[in-house]
């Protein structure tokens, strides 16, 4: 056992499995309490079972730390403050919350439905919003804490998941506001893009060259728990964590701008805009087509 979290409470959602489960036993490992939270859904989003959370819970009670289950739906408000009020009932306060629950509904945008879009965006990102919401309260009484949301690299865009790209977006921008907001009481926020083999990398259809366990993610959330993060003012970020790679993303900034003389017309603007302002190339088009083959041979390099 370390003492990295000693004397903090922490809550992590989608903990039952994969990342939420190695970021709850490092949590534990480094002497936190942990509230570990898992609705037990299958990536889809259905078939629910406790079960998954409880036994998190007890596998960090019997390597010695504290935890306690709560089987609860973050994408609604009772769900989200049911967990931040099991920490406070438990063990007094919450210090952090790591949101990591997450589900997949894969389809085109000019396909994509109502009820395929609705659930994804709710886990993800209302789901993020509900614990930020319910602890932040608590954290500005306290005048100290940490959130953390999971995004994505996907968040640049995604042929066939727009729900989860959007919904992964509005995480980063969620994450920015509450690093705005919460600073002068003394909360950080921060955002991490994992790469790592989980249920939801698996049916990535392109091979993923820099991919990491879900173990390799869990010390830099341990990391931005901490009072060492606090103190250097390590809020507002986004960080990329694939096996031994750490990187930061960078913060919105215009990149070039030109200006019209009184009012731009559309004939100006297409006469002067490719060759002044310009435009910033999309990654993700370059890797389209071998996206595309992949697909269509139905290959999953990264299960």
């Amino acid at each position: 056992m370390g003492n990295f979290l000693s004397g903090k409470v922490v809550a992590v959602t989608g903990a039952g499995r994969g990342i939420g489960r190695a970021v709850a036993l490092a949590c534990a490992a480094e002497g936190a309490n942990v509230v570990v939270n898992d609705y037990g859904v299958s990536i889809e989003g259905g078939e629910p079972e406790s079960e998954v959370a409880e036994a998190v819970a007890k596998e960090i009670v019997a390597a010695g730390g504290e935890a306690v289950a709560v089987a609860d739906d973050v994408s609604t408000m009772d769900g989200g403050q049911r967990i931040v009020d099991t920490a406070l009932t438990h063990f007094g306060r919450v210090d952090g919350v790591v949101c990591v629950a997450g589900i997949l509904r894969e389809r085109m945008l000019f396909n994509m439905s109502e009820e395929e879009w609705d659930p994804v965006v709710a886990t993800h990102l209302k789901g993020t919003f509900t614990l930020f919401r319910a602890a932040s309260a608590v954290m500005r009484r306290q005048g100290s804490g940490a959130l953390i949301g999971f995004t994505s690299g996907n968040h640049q865009g995604s042929v066939s998941q727009a729900n989860y790209s959007s919904a992964k977006g509005g995480i980063i921008s969620l994450v920015r506001s509450a690093a705005l907001g919460l600073h002068k009481y003394g909360v950080i926020a921060n955002a991490v893009a994992p790469v790592a083999r989980t249920r939801m990398s698996a049916n990535v259809p392109m091979e993923l060259k820099e991919i990491g366990e879900p173990a390799d993610v869990a010390p830099l959330v341990v990391y931005l728990l901490s009072d060492r993060a606090r103190d250097e003012e390590i809020t507002g970020q986004v960080y990329t964590v694939a096996g031994p790679k750490i990187a930061v993303w960078a913060q919105p900034r215009e990149l070039r701008a030109a200006y019209a003389d009184g009012h731009w017309t559309p004939e100006q603007i297409a006469d002067h805009l490719p060759g002044t302002v310009g435009k910033d190339p999309m990654p993700m088009l370059e890797r389209l087509k071998e996206m595309a083959e992949a697909a269509a041979k139905k290959e999953r390099p990264n299960a």
